[in-house]
């Protein structure tokens, strides 16, 4: 199966949506499929406002015509609503293509909480975005059950995975700082909530490895606290093997990869009780839901290590891989679309 993937979040960016495409494309090979993308750097771009070290795609029709064609992909998915998304959406429904989507992020949580912008209106945008597909994929069952009672048609299970031979427990690992080490891991924005864990009375010392808008006032404001900057491959392992609890603040994220790569290291989380982390480890002795952080951060101690590293490697990309193809193929197949005439196509790449 050839797989076309348009998406807005790509390399050097380091999120959810790019470890996951990376993952899930090297996993998909072993299951014959390969992977052609449709990135920002293939267009001009500038800086995404707030986000300097973000590029914003600047696609034309052409371009965006001659990839497609070029691709001659069995199937097409689109993972972000940005521009890259929008424009390869406008060139499958002009021509009559059949595409699925993926919903990552909380999109109208963060807009939100930047602009006077309500909701409402986001999720109305996304859900006209979205069912112009023929499927959405979100990464937890509540997820898709959240988006289906929001009017999103054709949702789909895309459970995601994480790499057990690179997050490990370590023995002796060690950075040097008085434990317990509480580790937070992630972008550095309002939408994060970071504040959240930052702000905590703990014993030991508080530990954070991302970067974002949000960190130069952050470190300001908490010197306490260790900020190490992005950080991937084995100088994140090695980060995560040496704490003694992940906490995870934030309150919107979908699954967060985060939660999975503590629990492969043997890290216990601790998180409040709302859909992503409940989705992962509720009901599971692999971390402390609560509302009461704090509380959350200091019961999460006393949780088994290796009980944290057994429930991780029951879930792997191999498998994440193979949901994803099942998905696009049982989309494609269950979900034409009527093509649409040449003229129609022409007027698009004109």
């Amino acid at each position: 199966m050839r797989v076309l993937i348009a998406t807005d979040a790509w390399h050097p960016q380091i999120n959810g949506v790019v470890r996951t495409l990376t993952a899930v494309e090297r996993a998909t090979k072993a299951l014959g499929a390969t992977f052609t993308f449709i990135t920002p750097d293939q267009f001009p771009s500038v800086p995404l406002p707030g986000y300097p070290q973000i590029p914003l795609a600047l696609p034309n029709p052409r371009t965006v015509a001659r990839l497609v064609g070029e691709a001659r992909a069995d199937v097409i998915h689109i993972t972000t609503e940005g521009p890259v998304g929008h424009f390869v959406r406008r060139y499958c429904l002009a021509n009559g293509l059949r595409f699925t989507t993926s919903l990552h992020t909380r999109l109208p949580d963060y807009v939100s909480a930047r602009a006077p912008i309500p909701e409402a209106w986001t999720w109305a945008w996304m859900r006209r975005f979205h069912n112009a597909g023929a499927g959405v994929m979100a990464s937890t069952p509540a997820f898709a059950a959240e988006l289906a009672g929001r009017g999103f048609r054709n949702t789909m299970l895309w459970p995601r995975g994480v790499d057990t031979e690179l997050f490990r427990p370590r023995t002796g690992a060690d950075l040097g700082l008085d434990r317990p080490v509480f580790l937070s891991v992630g972008r550095l924005a309002v939408e994060k909530n970071i504040e959240a864990f930052l702000s905590l009375k703990l014993p030991g010392s508080k530990l954070v490895v991302g970067d974002g808008p949000a960190r130069a006032e952050l470190a300001t404001r908490f010197p306490e606290v260790h900020f190490l900057g992005a950080l991937e491959g084995e100088a994140l392992a090695r980060v995560y093997s040496a704490a003694d609890v992940f906490v995870f603040p934030s309150r919107t994220d979908t699954f967060g990869l985060v939660l999975l790569e503590a629990l492969a290291s043997g890290l216990p989380v601790a998180a409040f009780p709302v859909a992503g982390p409940r989705d992962v480890i509720s009901g599971v002795p692999v971390g402390v839901l609560s509302s009461d952080l704090r509380a959350a951060a200091l019961d999460a101690l006393r949780v088994s290590r290796d009980a944290c590293r057994a429930f991780a490697v029951r879930h792997s990309w191999r498998e994440s891989a193979r949901s994803f193809l099942g998905n696009v193929a049982a989309a494609h197949a269950a979900h034409p679309v009527s093509v649409t005439s040449q003229a129609e196509h022409s007027s698009f790449a004109a």
